[in-house]
């Protein structure tokens, strides 16, 4: 009963700090530290110790599963030289040079010194990304965090046990560089042997719910095998969901891909809060027992602070040197120019550790000497990392002046991409409909289309008035009419003269309905940029028609669509014709007069005239740029 009460209560704390951080814009990881600091001074709170079995094994391979299955593999491979000197050159620099810092500052072994170093080695991307959510980094940054988190943990654990391993006698060389093949080489292989298994079993899998089963004992499986054969299980975990994500678009049904996308999410969002929330509440008890320690209360905590320090200047001694030293060789540099100094600045800065670091250090054994002051100066490189640079990355990044995308250019890029998906759906329903299907049918599916397509450029622009656009208005109405329709079927069954089940199916039906027409979520435009939203790089056309077109051109009229105005007509979004200075409505629009000018006049190329847009449209082969 207690151990039940205990994860209610540990629940409730996560869901109320969470939700009062998303309303007053702050990270949750760092305010969950400080109130499980709070917590575990608390004579009602009883002591919480997160032992290495229940975080290496219960905890750690669905987090990383998790993330990997959300992970681009396309951007992993782009960012894979980084991704590799941080998560493995980064690991081994910063437990040698953290290692030589505590067995001067703490006076401790020089096995036990690197054991603490590889514990405080992997920075945990949690907290550095729900920062990167909320202020927004560069997406390069973002994914290079993320990667670096993923393969990071696998490493540090490997350089662990390499050291525990030599506290109780001698390691030759050859023997640390065979247990370093061994894990990273049978992670892998064990991880693409799940990924196989799972790959080729999803197909046959029909059902939603042994779907989603299924894929909840993935992490376990590929860390427990990996394990067995002594090599690494994080490894394993991550390679075995890069691979299965990256391949469930074609191995999954879509209701199985959502509702893995949704149960995943509730898994991720409480382990990784919980997680933080039990680091602060460990304090009272590791701080007390360190305090035992013979080495004395001013040497314990000048070594903590020693510790602390080094972690957190050998980072941008690793960073910056792997960032540019590379490039000097003529290839590199050809096919991956340097990045600006600001990239490698954040990422120097967002080294925040996390559950690993507090997990791993209770694989020391406790016979090993000064075993809870190693304890303690992990946790205060927890502690002190989740303060010092948690609430100090924002402004950071706001003094360098880095903004993440526009999240226009997503939204444009998104319109692109469905305008070309819209036009392989017609294609194929034309070389599929026979000519006794209905009418209605067709003109339905075509219809359904156009909308699709419409609300994503729609997203763009807003017009000056405050009124809805066409697919704002379809989706009010319609929630509308859903929500009339749910009366209808909850006073059918307060009646209780039909089925229950009956009843659910409609209920679930219309659940259904209404996930489809709120899934465009309106995108936070970002009203305070200031710079021009131009045709991203990745799909800027290359044809004639955009090239010998101006950029620019002064309208006919001032900024509006004189069309619209003969016709009585109100325009969603204004084009502008590129060869004549005609003005236009968009496609939402009623009267569609920039498509209709083009009809008439043949002038390829238009581009958008509203506030801070400048991108163009090829009408004749169909490019942005």
């Amino acid at each position: 009963m207690n151990i039940a009460l205990g994860l209610v209560a540990l629940v409730a704390v996560v869901c109320l700090v969470t939700a009062v951080c998303d309303r007053l814009r702050l990270s949750p990881p760092l305010i969950l530290v400080l109130v499980g600091v709070v917590g575990s001074y608390l004579p009602f709170v009883p002591d919480v110790t997160l032992t290495e079995e229940i975080v290496l094994v219960g905890l750690l391979p669905p987090l990383l599963y998790a993330a990997a299955i959300r992970t681009s593999l396309v951007s992993f491979r782009q960012n894979r030289r980084s991704i590799g000197l941080l998560s493995v050159g980064y690991v081994i620099f910063s437990t040698l040079g953290v290692g030589v810092v505590a067995h001067q500052a703490l006076d401790i072994g020089w096995a036990a010194a690197f054991a603490l170093g590889a514990v405080v080695a992997p920075p945990d991307a949690v907290a550095a990304t729900a920062v990167a959510r909320r202020i927004g980094m560069p997406r390069r940054v973002v994914d290079i965090l993320e990667g670096e988190s993923l393969v990071n943990d696998a490493t540090a654990i490997v350089v662990l046990r390499t050291a525990v391993a030599s506290i109780s006698g001698t390691v030759a060389a050859w023997q640390i560089a065979a247990n370093f093949v061994l894990a990273a080489g049978g992670g892998v292989v064990i991880g693409l042997a799940v990924a196989f298994v799972i790959v080729k079993l999803r197909p046959h899998i029909e059902d939603v719910l042994i779907s989603t089963a299924v894929s909840f004992t993935v992490p376990f499986v590929a860390y427990v095998a990996a394990e067995e054969i002594h090599a690494s299980g994080v490894l394993a975990v991550v390679v075995a969901g890069l691979l299965i994500g990256h391949k469930s678009p074609v191995t999954q049904s879509g209701t199985a891909r959502l509702s893995e996308r949704i149960n995943w999410a509730t898994v991720q969002f409480l382990l990784e809060n919980s997680v933080f929330l039990l680091i602060g509440l460990q304090v009272r008890q590791i701080v007390e027992a360190a305090e035992t320690d013979s080495l004395g209360t001013t040497r314990i905590w000048w070594g903590c602070a020693a510790v602390l320090l080094a972690v957190l200047v050998l980072r941008p001694l690793w960073v910056f040197p792997a960032t540019y030293l590379p490039r000097l060789i003529p290839a590199v540099r050809r096919n991956d120019p340097a990045p600006p100094l600001t990239y490698p600045t954040i990422i120097s800065w967002a080294g925040m550790r996390g559950v690993v670091t507090l997990a791993a250090v209770f694989a020391i054994p406790e016979d090993v000497p000064h075993q809870p002051v190693l304890v303690l100066a992990a946790l205060m490189v927890v502690f002190g990392t989740l303060i010092l640079q948690g609430f100090t990355l924002p402004t950071l990044v706001r003094r360098l002046k880095v903004r993440g995308t526009d999240p226009r250019e997503d939204l444009l890029q998104q319109a692109v991409v469905l305008q070309e998906t819209a036009e392989a759906g017609l294609a194929k329903l034309e070389s599929e409909r026979l000519p006794d299907d209905p009418p209605d049918i067709v003109h339905s599916l075509r219809q359904r289309m156009e909308q699709r397509r419409l609300t994503a450029w729609e997203l763009l622009g807003r017009p000056e008035s405050d009124g809805e656009t066409p697919s704002q208005r379809f989706r009010s109405l319609r929630l509308t009419m859903l929500q009339a329709e749910r009366d209808k079927v909850l006073e059918l069954r307060s009646e209780g003269h039909l089925p229950p089940k009956v009843l659910s199916d409609v209920l679930e039906v219309l659940d259904v309905e209404e996930a489809l027409v709120t899934s465009w979520a309106e995108p936070d435009l970002a009203p305070d940029r200031d710079d021009v939203l131009l045709a991203p790089e990745p799909l800027r056309g290359g044809c004639d028609h955009l090239t010998h077109a101006p950029v620019s051109l002064k309208p006919k009229s001032a900024g509006v669509c004189e069309d619209c105005i003969r016709e009585h007509t109100q325009p969603v979004h204004l084009r502008m014709c590129l060869s004549c200075g005609n003005v236009g409505c968009c496609d939402s629009s009623v009267g569609r007069h920039a498509d209709r000018h083009y009809a008439e006049t043949g002038h390829a190329v238009m581009r958008s005239i509203e506030p801070g847009e400048a991108w163009r449209w090829c009408y004749v082969d169909d490019l942005i740029g």
